[in-house]
């Protein structure tokens, strides 16, 4: 039988499991969230905000998984992810696949491998999606005509070319950053707050990490989507992100940053840019020590594939 518990300032948390959930609720500053009870988890527990208030992008759902065993007596590090809906439950996505976050992030933590993290997933809003990933300094790097052509192939295709990454960022870093460190028993520091996404959500983490040094100290970017939009020939986009990256690079002194790509479908047109984004790294002083750019042969795409290496990364970014 579910149970509705609402409390001020301290979490009763129940642990959820696939047998058995109960349901509890908690709000804070006057923010509802509630134990997500039809999730299928191997391990830990999903709360959600249906809605986060916010004044700076489109309001969506937050989600909070907490590990097995969280306490309000020990801290914890944080890792933001986008397209947060596909993160979990295979059983609610739209392509009924998934990251496989809770088994891996459960798993790696068991083991001592990497350090105690909770994940705070960000849904996406598909029709929008591209213009809150798409890193939006980067237009700039464009020439006048390049960014005519491309305005004028979203307006060709009924498709808004608005970018709005900055504000994506804006409400990532100053409205749900502030709520997640004095709601939960983190550790707020740049040392142990991370980002990581997928394909666009690959840019997006970069862009943040770019964006907000004294913030994020780590970024995984998995399947990172170099051509910023549909792959074509002469594509003027890719040379225009790798010129804002020399041009922001954070330090390598105290920052973290993961690439990775496989070989089929989409992902067959990342390969080209490995060499261009290793030199980036490298000509400003980063080492196998705090960046990696890794190629997966034979892997696509998609949730299935990025599931089975997620342990790479969350290892890179986490590591005890």
């Amino acid at each position: 039988m579910n149970r509705t518990i609402i409390i001020g300032l301290c979490f009763c948390f129940v642990i959820s499991c696939k047998k058995e959930n109960a349901t509890t609720k908690k709000i804070a500053k006057n923010i509802e969230i509630n134990m997500v009870d039809e999730v299928k988890l191997s391990g830990g527990s999903l709360y959600r905000i249906d809605s986060f208030p916010t004044t700076t992008i489109k309001s969506r759902p937050i989600d909070i998984w907490l590990p097995d065993g969280y306490t309000e007596t020990k801290k914890y590090a944080v890792l933001y992810m986008h397209d947060g809906q596909m993160l979990f439950d295979s059983t609610t996505t739209w392509n009924k696949q998934e990251w496989m976050v809770d088994e891996w992030a459960s798993k790696l933590m068991k083991e001592g491998k990497t350090k105690d993290f909770i994940v705070v997933a960000v849904h996406n809003i598909s029709e929008i999606r591209w213009n809150d990933y798409f890193p939006q300094k980067a237009f700039d790097y464009l020439t006048e005509e390049d960014k005519k052509s491309i305005f004028d192939d979203a307006m060709n295709n009924d498709q808004n070319a608005n970018l709005n990454a900055d504000n994506y960022l804006k409400f990532l870093t100053q409205e749900l950053k502030p709520f997640i460190d004095s709601t939960y028993s983190v550790l707020p520091e740049l040392e142990n707050t991370f980002v990581s996404g997928s394909s666009m959500g690959g840019l997006i983490s970069m862009y943040a990490i770019f964006e907000y040094p004294d913030v994020y100290g780590g970024a995984a970017c998995i399947s990172t989507h170099w051509p910023g939009a549909s792959p074509r020939e002469n594509n003027p986009i890719p040379e225009a992100f790798f010129k804002y990256m020399r041009a922001h690079l954070p330090s390598a002194s105290n920052h973290k940053l993961y690439f990775d790509f496989g070989t089929e479908t989409l992902d067959q047109f990342y390969p080209q840019y490995e060499d261009e984004v290793n030199e980036i790294f490298l000509e400003k002083g980063y080492d196998e020590i705090n960046f990696k750019n890794l190629k997966f042969e034979g892997m696509d795409h998609s949730e299935n594939s990025w599931n089975q290496r997620l342990d790479k990364p969350f290892t890179f970014l986490l590591k005890k």
